[in-house]
Formats: structure tokens, sequence, C-alpha cells
């Protein structure tokens, strides 16, 4: 029961860091009345609003469209949890608790102020590689890399005729 624990804990842990640094720079550091806050070269804190989900997409600017996102969204973090509970293995169990818990910050963020708060700027000069995001964002594509490549993997080795905890046992 305790491993099972593991993805809500992660999902928590998640939620709390994103809302904590979304408080941190709208609250203290007051970056949405500044055009930049530059941390390093290329990564600084921008302030923007998104009304829509993942790079731009089904832009929510009226009261319908904002809270169709936040069923959309619940229902997708529904099922998120219901796969997490779910799942025997470790490393999914936790990267769906980062999935989760994102989604969770964001759905927050929306339901209380009708778009999600975005603030990291990665760039390299003028290229950027991403859009502004936050820590919910950036936990749900991790988790995203992280289960893909445990998907791809782990068909890997079934197809050389081992599994993936065989290979780590025979290691």
């Amino acid at each position: 029961m305790a491993e099972r624990r593991l993805g809500i804990i992660v999902a928590l842990a998640v939620f709390a860091l994103d809302q904590l640094a979304k408080w941190i720079v709208t609250g203290p550091l007051h970056i949405q009345d500044m055009e930049h806050f530059y941390l390093l070269p290329f990564f600084q804190f921008t302030y923007t609003q998104n009304n829509g989900i993942s790079l731009g997409l089904l832009n929510a600017t009226n009261p319908l469209g904002r809270w169709m996102l936040v069923v959309l969204t619940s229902a997708i973090a529904v099922g998120v949890a219901f796969w997490m509970g779910r799942e025997e293995n470790r490393l999914d169990r936790f990267a769906l608790g980062m999935v989760l818990g994102g989604a969770l910050g964001n759905i927050l963020d929306r339901t209380l102020h009708g778009y999600v708060v975005d603030f990291l700027d990665l760039h390299f000069g003028e290229w950027r590689p991403f859009l502004i995001f936050n820590v919910g964002d950036a936990a749900i594509s991790i988790a995203v890399v992280i289960l893909l490549l445990h998907a791809f993997l782990s068909r890997k080795d079934e197809a050389n005729g081992s599994s993936p905890k065989e290979t780590i046992e025979d290691a």
C-alpha cells in the first residue's frame, strides 16, 4: 500500500511547488509589473497569462471556453489519477504523479483567475525552444518523456526476449 502512495506524494509535491513558485513570482517579486526579470543570460522570468493549453492550443478567452477547459483538464486529471492507481510500475507511478500535480496546479489557476500563470522563459539568444511555461508544465513535459522512454525501452527489452525486470536483475 505504501508503494501506491508514491504517485499521490509526487502529485502533491509538484502541485505545492507549482503554486509556491507562482505565488513568489506574482507576490514578492511582482514580475507581472516588469517586462523581464533576468536570472541567467539564457533564462529569465517573463510573466504571461495563458488562456489556452499547451502550445497555445484551445485558447479560451471567454467564460464558456474557460470552464470547458477546466472540465476537459479535470477529466484528464481524473483519468491520470485512475491510471496512476492501477499502475504497477514505480517509475510510471512517479511520472503520472508529476502529470497529475502539474495538471492540478494549472486547473486551480484557471479556476481562480481564468488563465494559467506562466513565467519561466528559457532562451538562447533570440531562439526560444519552448513557449513560456511554469513548474507544472515542466513537470508534465518531463513526465511524458519518462513515460515514453519507459514504454519504448520496455518494448525493446520484450522484443529481445527479456523483460525489463530480468534485465535489471541480471545487471
